[in-house]
């Protein structure tokens, strides 16, 4: 490859912070506040021009779709999302459980209370370009936006990129998930001008299942009782646009689930377009799967307009500012999780906080309708080969078949409070994060609300 020398330059310096949260997604927010509310000074840098990652910036909105009558669910910040978006009317009632679907528009205004209520110094439209390293300890971080390359050094900072970018650049122990291995990417979008009633209608006349999530394309492993469980779930109208020469036969993996309906003709959270070998890590992958999924979104957006009851005057609403990756590079932990750690309740002394039984991904469904929960160890935040670094989000260590539990947006809640709270008390108490007294993180984890057991 050809080659030019960069030259040297020096950067100011133009922030210092006790901990430094890099990504503003549910493990970066989460992580960020669980700082502030342990008494340090906080900084929350982002890439983008709002808060809140794959909630906002993607459109996921169904924060905890697998909430039911018997799950033993997560509490702390991730539990506040909701219950803040609740109380600003930033929700509607999730079709698929006992839960509540965000508002992706309106979450960035609740987003932006929650930063400065706790006092966290908001960093938008900054992009994380190197670490700074400091005999085998990150230091800070070199930044580049429109007003060029600046540093920003902390006592502790916290890789929330969802990537482990930060963590990879500084030289810890990561592993990439091989891209022909990796859960498909989503382009989600939403639509407007649909019928609620007529739309809810047709969904009562003919409901599907996730058994019904199976096809010729994919298979999905379940326990048997998520078989006969009601899912928001639509093929057959894309099924006649095949038929019908509106989508190629090729792509008969148009199909998926649909979030929520609003009264007010919104359908969103539409999560119908699934695009395989899409590498998060890499600029000219993620440039060719957002075209091809937009594309592929516009064909079903005319599939749903001629072949679903109530979507006759719909038209498209919007697309998440970025296509949504599930899973890239992690990191190699203190601790790695493992699929048997999810599947049979795993039990920690270093716990930070539980998650429900709740495997979505690489063909497995688990639904957490049985009281069924797992702990997360604080091991698991912890790199391997970096000092003054944790890892937060879907990028922590653990399997594939623990991170299709640990990837999940409320999961990532509990991995970034546990790592900003000790991010915190290791500043305060004056050692290294891998050094740090459990007893005294669970001791604010459990001050800050959290069940840790």
């Amino acid at each position: 490859m050809k080659q030019i020398p960069e030259p040297a330059r020096q950067i100011d310096v133009i922030h210092e912070t006790d901990v430094l949260m890099v990504g503003s997604g549910p493990g970066g927010l989460a992580a960020a506040i669980g700082a502030a509310r342990a008494g340090v000074d906080v900084t929350l840098v982002e890439r983008l021009g709002c808060f809140g990652g794959n909630i906002t910036a993607v459109g996921v909105e169904g924060f905890a779709w697998y909430r039911h009558e018997q799950t033993v669910d997560t509490e702390g910040v991730g539990r506040e999302f909701e219950e803040r978006a609740l109380a600003e009317g930033a929700t509607t009632p999730e079709p698929q459980s006992l839960s509540n679907a965000l508002d992706a528009e309106r979450f960035k205004v609740v987003a932006d209370k929650l930063v400065m209520e706790a006092g966290i110094h908001p960093m938008l439209h900054r992009s994380f370009a190197a670490p700074i390293m400091e005999n085998g300890d990150i230091i800070g971080i070199i930044t580049e936006s429109k007003a060029g390359r600046e540093a920003i050094l902390a006592k502790r900072v916290i890789d929330a990129t969802g990537d482990a970018d930060i963590a990879h650049r500084a030289g810890a122990l990561t592993q990439k998930t091989p891209v022909e291995e990796m859960q498909a990417a989503s382009v989600m979008f939403a639509m407007s001008g649909v019928d609620p009633r007529a739309f809810n209608a047709a969904i009562k006349a003919d409901p599907q299942t996730y058994k019904d999530w199976e096809s010729g394309e994919w298979s999905v492993e379940t326990t048997g009782k998520e078989d006969r469980m009601f899912s928001p779930f639509l093929r057959k109208p894309f099924q006649k646009a095949v038929e019908a020469g509106i989508i190629p036969p090729h792509l008969s993996t148009i199909s998926g689930t649909w979030g929520a309906i609003y009264e007010t003709g919104d359908l969103t959270y539409l999560n119908l377009v699934h695009l395989p070998e899409c590498d998060g890590t890499d600029p000219d992958s993620m440039t060719r799967n957002e075209i091809e999924g937009r594309k592929q979104a516009m064909m079903a957006v005319e599939a749903l307009r001629r072949f679903q009851p109530g979507c006759e005057g719909a038209k498209l609403r919007n697309f998440g500012m970025s296509i949504g990756i599930r899973d890239t590079r992690k990191i190699r932990a203190v601790y790695d999780m493992t699929g048997h750690d999810v599947r049979e309740q795993g039990r920690f002394e270093d716990s930070i906080g539980i998650f429900p039984e709740f495997i979505d991904g690489y063909g497995i469904l688990i639904l957490p309708t049985t009281g069924r929960y797992f702990q997360l160890p604080y091991r698991t935040l912890i790199p391997r080969g970096v000092g003054n670094l944790l890892v937060a989000g879907r990028a922590t260590g653990g399997d594939k078949v623990s991170h299709a539990a640990t990837r999940n947006m409320m999961c990532c809640t509990v991995t970034g409070q546990g790592a900003g709270v000790a991010a915190a008390l290791s500043v305060k108490h004056g050692c290294s994060p891998d050094k740090l007294d459990i007893s005294k993180l669970q001791s604010e984890l459990r001050r800050q609300g959290v069940r840790l057991h």
